[in-house]
């Protein structure tokens, strides 16, 4: 994801823009904005903040979103003023997991709700599956925002596009995905780390993309993604290197804004991060290093990946490496045992390519216009299956679906014989799922104008 491609696309005029405006917005059929763990009582009311958003909860019960505006919003009818949850099927009693139809193809029968609006006609727009946030707070976010600014400005990061990246406003989705935070420090610290890692793309995987290596010979960005990869490597993990060559990497590293972010941004979460918590996330970075490389490898080659194929390589290449922080920014401790245990594993990077399925239906307006540079699941559903646009942004919906439903489902699992800070880990999680859905519902690229 790119730091600046939030505010870089045109306004979204094409065929599915309704569509992806309802799937954002819709909150018809989401679950409430705290996880449900067994053996908990039901969230109590949270508490109220004084903003739009603090309208779509109490007692944890969903209310839609901002509600659909800009181009496309007139496919969808207004939001009545509370949504009233269907009563519950009958299921199994109090403490057992309830399994659902969660396969692809599943999601948009046992899903959408009945009062689902046309896309076009004959076609109805499924709610997707996903929670609303759990706290909405402007001034934190504008806190975190000014941050970042200041942070960009004094280290040459976006230097001549400030006004830009203060218009992604991701002080607002950190605020968002990270609700049991309301110190903006922290906050600070791991937004500065996500803006390093998205901006990898902008510095490195651009169609402009500097066109010389680390050394400043001449060479190709295509040529050099690698080994620029590389040197953020040596920037997360410091390298130390024999006699006189440790000043050359030095002057490298100190010689490139995104090296310089990663280093300062590293040493700020230090601040709150144990030094396990820091190498977790240097891990989950390194492997988004190679599915970077590996998408490179594809426009390379002018090549689609088969859906099983792309699948696979943004499991890493998501929001993996935002959410490896959660107990970091939240003040706790997840231990590594727990958090390289499998099972937990499997529910970590559920949560993750999930959140990414989102970034993917918001992505598709300025991805339409890359000449095949970039890739998203709907792009990739339609060129494997031979569907309509449409139908791979309805297909993509039922995909994420099935994945925030086997997260809810085996996150109780492991709640169950879990420690106490793994139930919190995974209800940080869910609020990332729900704070990252109502940061891309308010996108820019789905206005008439901003």
């Amino acid at each position: 994801m790119s730091v600046l491609s939030r505010v870089a696309a045109p306004p979204a005029t094409h065929d599915v823009a309704a569509t992806v405006t309802a799937l954002l917005t819709n909150l018809d059929h989401a679950p409430p904005a705290v996880l449900a763990l067994p053996g908990e009582a039901k969230p109590s009311a949270i508490q109220p903040v004084s903003s739009p958003l603090a309208e779509m909860l109490t007692d944890g019960s969903p209310y839609r979103l901002l509600g659909p505006i800009g181009l496309g919003a007139i496919a969808v009818p207004s939001p009545p003023a509370r949504i009233t949850e269907p009563e519950a099927p009958a299921g199994p009693a109090p403490g057992r997991i309830s399994f659902v139809p969660t396969g692809v193809g599943t999601a948009a029968s046992a899903l959408r709700p009945p009062s689902a609006a046309p896309a076009a006609p004959g076609r109805a727009i499924p709610a997707l599956y996903c929670p609303p946030p759990v706290r909405d707070d402007p001034a934190l976010a504008e806190a975190v925002n000014a941050g970042i600014i200041a942070w960009a400005e004094a280290i040459g990061l976006y230097e001549g596009r400030l006004d830009e990246l203060r218009k992604a406003d991701f002080g607002r989705l950190i605020m968002l995905c990270h609700p049991d935070c309301s110190n903006p420090d922290p906050l600070l610290a791991v937004a500065k780390c996500a803006v390093s890692e998205w901006s990898v793309d902008d510095y490195y995987c651009e169609a402009d993309a500097d066109d010389r290596a680390p050394d400043g010979t001449p060479s190709s960005a295509e040529a050099e993604l690698g080994p620029r990869l590389e040197m953020a490597m040596a920037a997360l993990d410091p390298v130390d290197l024999p006699g006189g060559y440790q000043p050359l990497l030095e002057r490298a590293l100190d010689g490139d804004p995104i090296l310089r972010a990663f280093r300062t941004s590293f040493a700020h979460l230090g601040q709150h991060a144990t030094p396990a918590q820091l190498a977790r996330l240097r891990t989950e970075i390194a492997g988004w290093f190679i599915a970077l490389g590996a998408e490179a490898g594809w426009r390379g080659a002018g090549r689609m990946p088969p859906v099983w194929e792309y699948l696979a390589n943004r499991q890493p290449h998501s929001f993996l490496p935002c959410m490896a922080p959660i107990d970091a920014v939240g003040g706790y401790e997840l231990d590594a045992a727990e958090y390289t245990d499998p099972r937990v594993r499997r529910v970590v990077t559920t949560a993750a390519l999930a959140a990414q399925m989102v970034n993917d239906l918001y992505s598709m307006a300025r991805e339409d216009l890359s000449d095949g540079r970039e890739f998203n699941l709907p792009t990739v559903l339609a060129a494997e299956e031979g569907c309509s646009r449409p139908e791979a942004v309805q297909r993509t919906a039922e995909i994420h679906d099935e994945l925030v439903h086997r997260f809810e489902r085996e996150a109780a699992m492991l709640a169950a014989t879990g420690s106490a800070p793994l139930r919190r880990f995974l209800g940080g999680l869910w609020a990332w799922l729900g704070g990252n859905r109502a940061w891309h519902a308010d996108s820019r690229r789905y206005r008439d104008s901003d």
